[in-house]
């Protein structure tokens, strides 16, 4: 039963999507939930990790420094690309340059989650890019733009601290303590990710419903071009360079999935909200490409596949 209702996750995010598109008053007081519910699926993710699989990930750093290649080398380059190829207003391109130059979203997580990858590679990647973002986002901003734009380094970490690495650690500190007489519990968070991401999409788009009747066509080409470029790069890259399937899957989660919030943040402080669309209309739209991702992969474990690799073992979706 549980598998079933996780492999439709993709029909649950467009109808909760379409819901709130329509009904968006009830809700955008919802808004505060946001940060608690990706909280609570990192909480889940913790309980089914260990401290050797991070320790793992950082005996590797080359993989480390392929991801942040790929999320700071791909994704600017991309967004600019697109841009200038489509004819996009100095506001608009400066929305999508935002994006391009953010690091990886908190949300990939969940969704590597999903998609069977791993996990703790997932959350090591948008750990390491959030920190490099305090001096990468405004210097290749600066590069694409001729802007400075400066970033809130202090509150990206506080956040990324709360959101990701305190609630992950309680789960650490939870499956080390109790171990296998949690089990049980382990095997529902699939299912209680799927209902928090989806709640978290529709609580995004109700938050936009304003902005996206304004949103032309050209815009959410433009975004999901660029959302489906870093998605490829990221998978391609790992495996011409012969990483396996996992690895292959985790990074082009990480690459593709950005941190469209901050990039929302900084558009309207310093360009206008004009400048704000793409990040918005790629706040939606990188969700709903993941959560279709994830469901394709999570019916297709990877050859590599391990149980005991980060969350696999508990791969109900």
């Amino acid at each position: 039963m549980m598998t079933r209702i996780t492999a439709w996750f993709p029909l649950w995010a467009l109808s909760g999507a379409l819901f709130a598109y329509l009904f968006p008053e009830a809700l955008v007081g919802l808004k505060p939930a946001i940060l608690p519910l990706l909280g609570l699926v990192m909480f889940g993710m913790g309980v089914t990790l260990t401290l050797d699989q991070f320790a793992a990930v950082l005996r590797r750093p080359g993989l480390v420094g392929l991801g942040m290649a790929l999320q700071f080398g791909v994704m600017p380059l991309a967004a600019w690309s697109i841009g200038m190829a489509m004819g996009f207003s100095p506001e608009l391109l400066a929305g999508l340059i935002l994006v391009g130059t953010a690091p990886g979203g908190t949300a990939s997580n969940v969704v590597c989650y999903l998609a069977k990858g791993d996990v703790a590679l997932s959350i090591t990647l948008t750990t390491a890019s959030t920190l490099a973002a305090v001096l990468l986002t405004p210097a290749l901003t600066w590069l694409y733009l001729g802007e400075t734009v400066p970033v809130p380094a202090l509150e990206m970490l506080i956040s990324i601290a709360q959101v990701v690495l305190a609630p992950v650690a309680l789960g650490l500190l939870v499956n080390r303590v109790l171990g296998a007489r949690i089990e049980p519990v382990k095997a529902v968070f699939p299912l209680i990710s799927v209902a928090a991401i989806v709640l978290i999409i529709a609580i995004i788009v109700a938050l936009n419903a304003g902005n996206l009747a304004q949103v032309g066509l050209a815009v959410v080409i433009a975004v999901a071009l660029h959302n489906g470029i870093g998605l490829a790069a990221g998978y391609w890259s790992a495996r011409l360079l012969g990483r396996d399937e996992t690895t292959a899957r985790t990074l082009a989660i990480e690459v593709g999935m950005q941190n469209s919030g901050l990039a929302v943040a900084l558009a309207v402080k310093f360009f206008g909200p004009a400048a704000a669309l793409p990040g918005a209309v790629f706040s939606i739209w990188h969700n709903l490409s993941g959560a279709a991702l994830a469901s394709w992969w999570a019916r297709r474990a990877p050859r590599d596949y391990v149980p005991q690799q980060g969350i696999h073992g508990h791969g109900d979706t």
